[in-house]
């Protein structure tokens, strides 16, 4: 089931469509030691994420698509509570893949970051 979440980059925000999974990974830290994390993972749809405005380049743009960056932010709302998520990559994958052979789908790896009161 699909939610509706607000995708983030620089100051342009698009709202958007998402189907929340999960990547579960492990990784050895400095000591040998494996530790067991998750990732928060938004499914939305490639041609959703179109951006209009000031995207932390040196102009703003208008109606361009892009592809998910380590950085940017995914904004998720729980009753008065945004959730922030920050996009990244996990151990052996870049921040983002296509989720389907067609390349319609993207799963977008995340972490939370952390939490606001909604308006």
């Amino acid at each position: 089931m699909s939610r509706e979440v607000v995708y983030v980059r620089g100051e342009a925000s698009i709202p958007v469509f998402a189907t929340v999974g999960r990547t579960r990974f492990e990784q050895a830290d400095e000591y040998g030691v494996i530790r067991r994390s998750e990732a928060r993972d938004f499914l939305i749809r490639a041609a959703d994420l179109v951006v209009s405005g000031d995207v932390g380049g040196p102009e703003p743009v208008e109606d361009v698509s892009i592809t998910p960056a380590a950085g940017d932010r995914i904004r998720e709302r729980f009753g008065d509570v945004w959730h922030i998520y920050e996009v990244g990559p996990i151990p052996g994958e870049p921040a983002f893949r296509f989720s389907d052979p067609g390349r319609i789908t993207l799963r977008i790896h995340t972490f939370h970051v952390g939490e606001e009161a909604a308006a």
